[in-house]
């Protein structure tokens, strides 16, 4: 693709080159025979010409399908130049003003000049340099990192009970990028995955993680955490040595390093971060972890995901092994989790686009969650609250379509005082004691329980309805909606 840059300032011609991808063809015209000389002597192919003149542009070759950038100034006559190009038979015309005076000295040239579009100079170098400082910040938290680790013999990365995929792969790139191999590093959790497709992609990867107890902790001279923070496991961890984390930030304990981002879709996309932060080479087996696990945490970008999600799945796919991941994707739906799918049918409720549902003792804690995933599906659903007994612990699984009130708020308001309860706007799990289940809500007995259950979402969804209703008279003095 062509490019014409029309410009009078050498440090815009340079971003310009720079910035420009490199299956852009540049030419740049300028007034200047110096100037010219010095683009020419760096490789930069230039013209020297009067940009007021039609003559200029055709000897340039300027045809409908050329991009030609106008650097604005006030002192050179604008207007002239946009009729000699559109004379020329230019159409594709951006003009860069380098302040708001020109960007609006612009835009009141468009009713003459429909075809013009403004860009600003922050539009050149803002993301390439917002990308930039972010990559240093990593970087240099990174090395940090590293060099604390370097000297212990035994490091345990440590993640949450049954570990998913994001947990898995953030275990794997950590242990990467700490120079570490299976006996010096290892990947452990206190409850051993579980779930077939997990298991599937253990096997598939050759990628062993290890089941720990509380006893064993002692035996590491450092811990870090993915996927995870120290709350998670109560008292036991009030001091660690790294937690890398994406979802929302807990307080009552002591890190060394940490870095969480409660608006990334996975613990992997921040790991790829650190990867490429490091110029590291990635192998293909982790490659291939990390982006299945981004695929399943933010259900292929249908999910919490953002812009560096999308980016670091663009950076891992080539790298990665797509059939091995068709492979691990294949071993989700299995007779026994269809036997569970049929049972909240039978015996949950849907009241009001939500859908609630008690499965009693499963055998596994995923049922629980994969049954709630399964009935978003469900046409006009916007919640699924899922709950069962395992291990006499009460879990229970909240899943919503992401514009509707916050997953996480509502475990935490009926649950975080009797044990474990978090997670994100569309997502969030709540485990606790059994015992502390009944002397609360009063009830154990299955039908009883969904219905509890039901009562609790309802009266959540009803009451953030009438604070809304209650705060709309104050937001509707805005004259538009902030973020809009």
């Amino acid at each position: 693709m062509r490019c014409l840059a029309v410009c009078h300032s050498e440090l815009v011609i340079r971003l310009l080159a720079a910035a420009l991808p490199s299956d852009f063809e540049l030419e740049v015209l300028v007034e200047s025979p110096p100037l010219a000389r010095r683009l020419e002597h760096d490789g930069i192919s230039t013209l020297v010409g009067d940009p007021k003149r039609v003559d200029t542009f055709v000897k340039a070759d300027v045809t409908p399908s050329t991009s030609v950038i106008l650097e604005d100034h006030p002192r050179r006559g604008l207007k002239k130049v946009l009729q000699a190009l559109r004379a020329a038979g230019g159409t594709l015309i951006y003009v860069l003003g380098t302040s708001p005076a020109e960007l609006a000295r612009v835009e009141a040239l468009r009713q003459e000049f429909p075809e013009v579009t403004t860009l600003s100079l922050a539009e050149l170098v803002g993301p390439p340099l917002a990308s930039e400082l972010g990559r240093s910040v990593t970087r240099q938290k990174v090395n940090q990192y590293q060099r604390y680790f370097a000297d212990a013999d035994r490091v345990l990365i440590l993640t949450h009970h049954d570990p998913d995929p994001d947990a898995i792969a953030s275990g794997v790139a950590l242990r990467t990028l700490l120079r570490r191999t299976r006996q010096t590093a290892i990947v452990g959790t206190m409850h051993p995955v579980s779930r077939p497709e997990n298991q599937r992609m253990l096997a598939l990867l050759d990628i062993h993680v290890d089941t720990i107890t509380a006893e064993d902790l002692g035996k590491f001279d450092k811990i870090a955490m993915v996927d995870v923070q120290p709350h998670y496991f109560g008292e036991l961890l009030p001091q660690v040595d790294l937690v890398i984390d994406h979802h929302p930030e807990r307080t009552g304990y002591n890190t060394v390093f940490r870095d969480i981002r409660p608006n990334y879709g996975s613990t992997s996309t921040i790991l790829a971060e650190h990867l490429r932060a490091v110029d590291f080479d990635i192998s293909e087996r982790t490659a291939t972890a990390m982006l299945y696990a981004i695929k399943s945490d933010t259900l292929f970008f249908n999910r919490q995901a953002n812009r560096a999600d999308l980016d670091a799945f663009s950076h891992l796919y080539p790298l990665a092994d797509a059939t091995l991941i068709r492979k691990m994707e294949g071993a989700e739906i299995t007779l026994e989790r269809l036997d569970y799918v049929i049972k909240a049918w039978q015996k949950g409720r849907m009241v009001e686009h939500v859908f609630c549902a008690f499965l009693g003792e499963p055998p596994r804690e995923d049922f629980i969650p994969y049954v709630a995933d399964f009935y978003l599906q469900l046409e006009h659903t916007q919640w699924t609250v899922i709950s069962g007994v395992v291990n006499d612990a009460f879990v229970v699984s909240v899943r919503n379509v992401g514009y509707s009130r916050n997953a996480g708020d509502f475990v935490r308001r009926w649950f975080s005082d009797i044990g474990s309860a978090g997670g994100h706007r569309t997502m969030a799990k709540a485990v606790v004691p059994l015992e502390a289940f009944q002397q609360k809500f009063g009830t154990s007995e299955g039908s009883r329980v969904n219905q509890r259950m039901l009562e609790l979402v309802l009266d959540f969804l009803h009451e953030q309805q009438a604070r809304g209703a209650t705060r709309a008279p104050k937001e509707s003095k805005d004259t538009e909606p902030k973020g809009a």
